[in-house]
Parts: structure tokens; sequence; C-alpha cells
């Protein structure tokens, strides 16, 4: 086992609440056309959400078995492709000139999909994997105490700030970039401060994990963009679900980690690592698609 990331109990309260305002933040926009949408028109959201939910968990745990990656690691980046989509692909979208209404419909339906969906997928392609089913039994995971996190810190914010959203559309109008914004902010610097105080456990495993999250953001990214192009999804279409699969609510699996796994610094090194290295990748697409016109 890796040496545990140093990590204080008052840090996951405030990494609770960063998660809880930024998820509260995405869904001031967001109404309940946003989840009827997907039933009018689902082709471009179903194939996002079967790309993010089924294929790149599963694509990862034959991955991290067949190439018999350290099981930490391996379950770190499993936990990573059962979370649903990142709170910042809906922007990425919009910067991409891709179909923001195809983002944000997925971020609405992924987000309560994953208070089910993220637990069990972890479990069950945690224990599938045959050289992390035994870690895995080893740090005691119970999907009911996963599932109640999980509640708290997305779907509890998520109808808060639809609420919110419906009755102070004004308020909205002025506090939501700049939410967003301060949210993105504060997470990046929690980051920073949480690798600050392991520089030693970081710099020992860069060369493990930095090019894992690289190759693990690939595949997500490259996912989202094969379904959409055996779909022949319109290039907005296309563009939307790419960054919907490829941007993950690591954040998520933060949370999850500090509260259950706090000894598991090898799934902390990807997770944290992944929330880092999506925003990279996400601007760098979606500002390459910005500069290429539709065909």
């Amino acid at each position: 086992m890796m040496a545990a990331v140093v990590f204080s109990p008052s840090s996951l309260v405030l990494l609770n609440l960063i998660l809880a305002l930024m998820m509260f933040g995405v869904s001031l926009s967001l109404r309940l056309e946003d989840f009827k949408r997907v039933i009018l028109s689902p082709i471009a959201p179903i194939a996002g959400l079967f790309a993010q939910f089924l294929l790149l968990p599963l694509m990862t745990c034959l991955l991290t078995w067949a190439l018999n990656i350290d099981p930490e690691l391996a379950l770190g980046m499993i936990l990573v492709a059962s979370c649903p989509g990142g709170s910042f692909s809906n922007i990425m979208t919009w910067l991409a000139r891709g179909n923001v209404a195809v983002s944000v419909s997925m971020t609405a339906v992924s987000s309560l999909a994953a208070t089910v969906l993220t637990p069990l997928n972890f479990a069950f392609y945690g224990w599938l994997n045959p050289h992390t089913r035994e870690y895995l039994t080893q740090i005691t995971i119970e999907p009911s105490s996963i599932l109640i996190l999980v509640l708290l810190v997305l779907a509890v914010p998520l109808v808060l700030g639809m609420v919110t959203g419906r009755k102070l559309p004004d308020l909205v109008v002025r506090i939501q970039k700049p939410l967003r914004i301060v949210s993105l902010l504060v997470l990046m610097g929690f980051v920073a401060i949480a690798f600050s105080s392991n520089v030693a456990l970081f710099i020992e495993r860069f060369h493990s994990f930095f090019w894992l999250v690289v190759a693990h953001n690939l595949l997500a990214l490259s996912l989202g963009y094969g379904i959409g192009r055996i779909l022949k999804l319109p290039i907005a279409d296309r563009r939307a679900v790419t960054l919907e699969v490829g941007i993950q609510n690591s954040g998520l699996g933060l949370v999850i980690l500090f509260t259950f796994f706090p000894e598991a610094g090898g799934m902390m090194l990807i997770t944290a690592f992944w929330g880092v290295w999506h925003l990279v990748s996400g601007l760098t697409l979606s500002q390459t698609w910005a500069r290429i016109p539709y065909e």
C-alpha cells in the first residue's frame, strides 16, 4: 500500500462544501425542460451517458486489468471513470461552439444518475478486476454510505439550485458567472494546498500517475468523440458529448476518497491530478474546436 496523503478532517468539510457549491452554481441555470429534452431529443444525450457510465468504466477496468496497473492507481482510475460529468463541461462546450443544450441535459441527468451509478460502478468494476478485488475488500467499501454522500453533495445542491434559479432569476443572472469562477479558483487552490502538503509523495509517484491520467483522459475524450462519429451526430452535438464524457467530476471522487478511503494515497493522486489535467485538456480542445468551422 502506498503512503497515505496528509489531509485534515476540517479540510474534508471544506471539500464537501466546495463540491456542493459548484453543483449549486451549475444547477442555477437548469430547468425541468433540460430533463425533458433528453426524452424529446434523446440520441445525443443518451449516447453520451452510455459512453460515460458504461463504456468508460468498462474500458478502464479492462485496461487496468490487462496492463496489470498497481491496484491503488487502478482503483483511482476506476473511481474517476465512475463519476459523472464535471461541472465545467458546459462552459467548455460553449467555448468549443458545441451544443450547450445537449451538454446541460447530460449534466443534469448524469448528476442524478450518479447517485446510484457512481457507487455501483466503482464497487462492481473494482471487484471485476482481479488485481483490485483483494485491495477493494481490504478497504471495506460500503456502497450505501457512498450513495448517501453523493446524494448530499450532488442531488440536494442540484435541486436547491434549480429551485433558486426558478424563484430568483434576477439573482441568478448576477451571481452565476462569479460563482462558477470563484468555485473553480477555490477548488484549484484546495488541490494546490493538498499537493503542497504532500510534495514528497507527489514527486515520488509522479512518473507512475502522470501518464496514466493523461492516457485515461484521452480515452474518455476518444470514447465520447467516437460514439458521436459512429452515430453520425451533428458536429455541435459531437463536441458536447466529447467534452461531457472527458470532463469528469473528480471533486466528487476526492470527497468519496477522503471520507471512506483516507489511507489510499495512490487513488488520491490519480483523482486529484485528474482534476487539474482535464481542465488543461478540455480547455485546449475547446479552444482548438472554436477555431475550426463546422463542415
